[in-house]
């Protein structure tokens, strides 16, 4: 029992800084927006042939993981497309690796090892049980509406579930629906005013990434969208 819960601690420790976000990272260095202009996918990475794909040349893989981890496929790959424009072996500034940016300290949560990262199919899985963990952490509660819940768990992923978790009590301090993303999104530009984030509910300090985690989540969100008109489940 002692041993899991260390576990578990240490899990919501690491998802605090949890993935290396292709459009966060765009915002301050742009590096990987010219790794991007420059890639031309090789026959190895070409899993699917063109126009043997609807999203992506990695389609069979997202499909297959997914249907096993129970998330939607157009969900993590449009999530993929924003972290990496789908470069399985992209490593950001920060250490970030392959399509899903999945940072070294949470694969080791999962024992799985660093270079493992650069497999697609080891990265995406490693993805779907962040987002799987993520969903159960976070305990929104069945009546928040589908787009609160997509909201508030891709905030997470995007900026770590303790800013996120912050937010929430923050929003309940003071008088408002925890599980709404517009007060979570809210609350997430005020954790850079020491009036908010030295609040006694907050536990993980300053945040002053909100305005890429909010482009981040209606981001995916818009392109998750687009994919569900496109392509069947």
């Amino acid at each position: 029992m002692l041993k899991k819960t260390i576990l578990v601690i240490l899990f919501v420790l690491g998802l605090t800084t949890l993935s290396g976000s292709y459009d966060r990272i765009d915002a301050t260095t742009r590096e990987n927006a010219l790794l991007a202009e420059r890639f031309e996918p090789n026959d190895k990475m070409m899993l699917l042939g063109e126009g043997e794909y609807q999203i992506s040349a990695y389609d069979n893989i997202f499909r297959n993981i997914c249907e096993s981890e129970g998330t939607d496929w157009r969900l993590m790959s449009a999530i993929a497309y924003h972290e990496s424009r789908f470069m399985p072996e992209l490593c950001s500034p920060r250490g970030a690796r392959g399509m899903m940016q999945i940072m070294p300290h949470v694969a080791r949560q999962f024992d799985v090892a660093v270079e493992a990262l650069n497999d697609p199919a080891t990265n995406i899985s490693v993805a779907n049980k962040v987002m799987n963990m993520l969903t159960k952490m976070m305990r929104i509660p069945a009546e928040a509406s589908a787009e609160d819940r997509l909201s508030l768990i891709l905030a997470a992923y995007n900026s770590g579930i303790g800013h996120v978790a912050d937010a929430r009590r923050l929003a309940k301090a003071h008088g408002e629906n925890p599980n709404s993303w517009e007060s979570v999104a809210r609350y997430l530009e005020l954790k850079a005013d020491p009036a908010y984030y030295e609040h006694e509910v907050v536990k993980y300090g300053r945040f002053s990434g909100s305005r890429q985690t909010i482009a981040y989540v209606e981001n995916v969100r818009s392109r998750y969208a687009r994919y569900c008109n496109r392509v069947a489940r």
